[in-house]
C-alpha cells in the first residue's frame, strides 16, 4: 500500500531535505522512525528538497509498505522516534498514482522577514531579518514583474538540476505586519536557492538601492551575476502544496505561528 503523510519541521539542526552519507537530512530522520514502525526499510519521497536551514509548515511525503498498521501509527508512532524540531501532522492511505512530486500542481513558499533595527533573539534561526527600513510598496512592485511563466535563469543556483529554468510564478506578495514582513510565493515549481535569490533583489528595492523596475532589467537578463545576493535561509517555510482534489488532501497546515 502507499502512505502519503504531512510534516512540519524546523530547518535547524538538518542539512536539509536529501538524504545525506552522515545521516543529517530531514529524509534520513523520517525514513529511520517511518521503517521502525514498518519493521521493514522505508524509502520516502517528498514534495519538494527544501534546503539547509530552510523549514517546512507543510512538507508532504509517500512511502510504499508491505505491511498493514493504523494510520494513527503512521503518525504518533512515528513521531515517537523523530528527533526533536519535526512531526508527522497526519496520514492517508492513497492510490499508486499518488506521487508526492510529480502529483503536485503548486507548491507555495512563505519568507518571514524582521524589518527592524535590533537583529533577533528570540527567534534567531526561525526569521530573517534586515536592518534598515524597507518599503513593502516598493517591494511589491517589483515582484509583480516575476508573475506568470518566465525564465527565471537569473535566480538559479549554479548546482540546479532542474531540467529547464522556466517556471509559473503565480503569485508574488509582500504583506507588512508591525516589523515583520511576510512574502508569500506560489509557482508550479521552483529552481534551487530561486525564492532566496528573489527575495535578495526585493530587500535591495525596498531598501531603495534600486528601482521596482530593476527586478524586470534582473529577469529578462538571465544573468545571476547581475543580481543581489542570495538571501538568509532562515526566514524561508515551505508553506503549502496542492494536489488534484480527488486526493483529497490538506493543502497547509492550520497550526502555522506565521500563519
Amino acid at each position: 500500500m502507499r502512505i502519503v503523510v504531512g510534516l512540519e519541521y524546523r530547518g535547524i539542526g538538518f542539512c536539509g531535505w536529501q538524504s545525506q552519507p552522515q545521516g543529517c537530512g530531514v529524509q534520513d530522520a523520517l525514513e529511520a522512525a517511518v521503517s521502525a514502525i514498518a519493521g521493514e526499510r522505508i524509502v520516502v519521497t517528498a514534495a519538494g528538497r527544501t534546503d539547509t536551514g530552510v523549514h517546512a509548515a507543510f512538507q508532504v511525503a509517500h512511502f510504499d509498505t508491505l505491511v498493514s498498521r493504523p494510520l494513527t501509527a503512521w503518525v504518533r508512532g512515528v513521531n515517537s522516534h523523530l528527533p526533536p524540531g519535526m512531526a508527522v501532522l497526519w496520514a492517508r492511505e492513497v492510490s499508486e498514482e499518488f506521487h508526492a512530486r510529480f502529483a503536485a500542481t503548486q507548491r507555495g513558499y512563505r519568507y518571514v522577514l524582521l524589518n527592524h533595527l535590533v537583529r533577533p533573539g528570540l527567534n534567531q534561526g526561525l526569521i530573517g531579518w534586515h536592518h534598515r527600513p524597507l518599503d513593502a510598496d516598493a517591494m511589491n512592485q517589483a515582484a509583480a514583474h516575476l508573475i506568470g511563466q518566465h525564465d527565471f535563469s537569473a535566480f538559479r543556483a549554479a548546482e540546479c538540476q532542474a531540467r529547464s529554468p522556466v517556471k509559473d510564478l503565480r503569485l508574488a506578495r509582500i504583506e507588512r505586519r508591525g516589523d515583520y514582513l511576510l512574502c508569500d510565493f506560489c509557482a508550479d515549481g521552483f529552481l534551487h536557492h530561486m525564492v532566496r535569490n528573489i527575495m535578495g533583489c526585493l530587500v535591495h528595492i525596498g531598501s531603495g538601492a534600486q528601482p521596482p523596475e530593476w527586478m524586470n532589467e534582473i529577469l529578462v537578463g538571465r544573468d545571476r551575476t547581475r543580481a543581489a545576493p542570495t538571501f538568509d535561509a532562515a526566514g524561508l517555510y515551505l508553506s503549502h502544496i496542492r494536489y488534484p482534489e480527488h486526493f483529497a488532501l490538506p493543502e497547509s497546515s492550520e497550526r502555522w505561528l506565521y500563519a
